[in-house]
């Protein structure tokens, strides 16, 4: 599968072909714009000279990351805490699933298998771990049955909800478009 992010066609190919990455973005997508959050792997594999391994970011000097997450720009607005948060994911990845994110999802044997196992990773929450679920079953082509329910309304055909459903700059504005209402229905709810 290629990626078809509204980002650097580099960003797009190393998320496409690389596991790590694609998670990594994934955990970065939180309070920033999701075009930074899906850019900033490829950031990172550029400021480290290659493709980090889950083993090598899990063994890293908590410090020394930091300052590489932190070098302007910056790869996420909370460079610190996001640092630690994909350290952490990283040493359940080389505890858990032999170093290997795309273990992750192999061989799940449902739907729900694999959003529990996303959700069992430092920082996923349900909603989190079905949007990736969704965006692993509509561009990543990891579809165990039932992962369309599984992954609730993020999984839905012809759905834009979430970064799963981007794939061209249309497909982006609907999603913001969607975003922009729950914020204001949300708002409206709260008084």
């Amino acid at each position: 599968m290629t990626l078809s992010l509204p980002i650097d066609a580099e960003a797009n190919k190393l998320l496409s072909s690389d596991p790590l990455a694609l998670l990594i973005g994934m955990v970065l997508d939180q309070q920033i714009p999701l075009e930074k959050a899906f850019s900033s792997p490829y950031v990172l594999t550029q400021r480290l000279g290659h493709a980090p391994t889950a083993q090598e970011l899990a063994g890293f000097d908590p410090d020394a990351l930091v300052a590489v997450f932190a070098e302007p720009p910056a790869l996420h607005r909370f460079p610190k805490a996001m640092a630690a948060r994909v350290q952490e994911v990283c040493r359940v990845l080389v505890a858990d699933y032999d170093g290997d994110a795309a273990n992750l999802w192999r061989d799940v044997a449902d739907g729900k298998e694999l959003v529990r196992r996303i959700a069992a990773l430092p920082g996923f929450g349900k909603q989190k771990s079905q949007i990736f679920a969704a965006l692993l079953g509509k561009q990543y082509g990891v579809q165990p049955p039932g992962w369309r329910e599984a992954a609730g309304a993020y999984g839905e055909e012809g759905a834009h909800r979430s970064v799963a459903d981007i794939v061209d700059d249309e497909s982006l504005a609907r999603v913001r478009a969607f975003k922009k209402e729950m914020k204001a229905a949300a708002k409206h709810a709260a008084g």
